[in-house]
Order: structure tokens, then sequence, then C-alpha cells
């Protein structure tokens, strides 16, 4: 079944993916990297381009397995890599991982967008996103948005402001909300319009997202110098 809506609709729900003795784990770990602004320097940026020095709005930490190696080798990682070659196929691997946290009291939504507008083009393009609820993500702090997937076409995006996120322009009328409990996650891929309001609560809405893709296309990425760190922009026209 979850495979078939994957199909069909470019993104699917998946319940308990993680039970709650590893989302504590990932917890500790996350928190750890969300404090530390030294080690995570060089990996870490503000996705609303709006938040000023120690007042990050929506933390984003790319590839975070490169600090803590120990995640690489947690339940959450195989469990989730497991589920991708199920709905793609058994050369997937992962490419790249993330934390996006919305910072309390915030209302700084990420604005819509499709992933694959930050990718290169590739000739295979194959490529699903994990997005993990380490916290339990509603309406109200910021769960995600999905529309519908089409097709494979990449509308024109831009920052929303210089440094932020990338956004593009389309109607919301057929949006769907997906609140996931803590362990929950979703599944979705490149092309899939996506989007999420701000953090209206007292707490941090925490975020785990996992890429994967065919390993030949990793291998690729690699060896133009891609490894999803650095500048954001718009790489896939």
């Amino acid at each position: 079944m979850e495979k078939k809506l994957f199909l069909e609709k470019g993104f699917v729900k998946w319940t308990n993916l993680i039970d709650s003795e590893e989302i504590n784990s990932i917890s500790n770990v996350y928190q750890t990297l969300l404090n530390d602004k030294t080690k995570t320097q060089h990996l870490r940026s503000d996705l609303s381009g709006l938040g000023k020095k120690g007042k990050e709005k929506i933390t984003q930490i790319m590839c975070p397995s490169s600090i803590h190696k120990s995640l690489l080798k947690s339940l959450t990682y195989k469990s989730a890599l497991q589920k991708a070659k199920y709905l793609l196929g058994d050369d997937m691997e992962l490419d790249f991982d993330m934390l996006i946290n919305k910072s309390p009291n915030t209302a700084t939504e990420t604005p819509l967008h499709q992933d694959a507008a930050y990718w290169i083009s590739m000739p295979d393009k194959r490529a699903v996103s994990c997005w993990i609820a380490i916290d339990k993500a509603e309406e109200k702090n910021g769960c995600m948005w999905f529309i519908p997937r089409v097709n494979e076409t990449i509308l024109p995006h831009q920052p929303n402001v210089e440094g932020g996120a990338l956004y593009c322009d389309f109607s919301k009328e057929k949006a769907e909300c997906v609140p996931l409990e803590s362990g929950d996650c979703t599944f979705h891929d490149g092309y899939t319009l996506h989007f999420s309001k701000g953090n209206l609560t007292k707490r941090n809405r925490r975020a785990l997202i996992l890429n994967f893709r065919p390993k030949k296309m990793i291998e690729l990425e690699r060896s133009l110098g891609i490894d999803h760190t650095g500048v954001r922009k718009v790489r896939n026209k």
C-alpha cells in the first residue's frame, strides 16, 4: 500500500518508523548538535535567511553524521534505508542527511519548493527523502504539507530572501497536511511540492531528514564535487 501511494502521489506517510527508545537516542544526539555551534558552524545555516546571530529561526545542519558517525549505524538510518529500497529499488543508498529545527515562537514558514531544484540534473532521477519527526509535528508547530506530484517537472525557483530557502509559485489548493507523531515519518521524491508553516508553540519542532538515491548517482555527484554542503542555490533548471 505504501509503495503504491508513494509512486502515485510522490509522498507517503509511514507510522512508527522508530520506537521510543530509538527516538530518545536520536534526540540526544540531535540536541547535542543543535546546541554546539562550534562543531557545526561549517555545516549550519538559517533556512529563513532572517535569523540574527544567536537567534536562528529555522536551523539547518547538513550532514550531521559526518560529525556524529554513530548515526550511520543507528536503527533509524537502517530502517529508513530499508524502506527506501522497498520504495525505489535495492540500489538505493544514503546520499546525505540533515537536521532541520523550527525554533519556538518563530512563526516562520518554510516556503513551497521542490527538493530537486537544489540538486544537479542526473540521468537516473530516482530519489526519496525520509522526513522523520523527532518531536510531534502538527500544523501549529510546522508539520509538512505536500501537493500530490503530477509529473517530473521542476518549476522555476528562487531564494525567498538572500541566503534563505528556495521557493516557487504554485497553487496550494490541493496541499495535504500530514501531522506526525514522534517516530513517524514521511517519504517524498524530489519533484513533490511541499512546505511547512511556522512554529507557534513554545517547543522546538525537530526533524531529521535522510535522502537516498542510486549508488551510481551518488558516485556521479561526488565525482563532480557535489556533497550537499556549501552555498544554497538553484542547481537544477
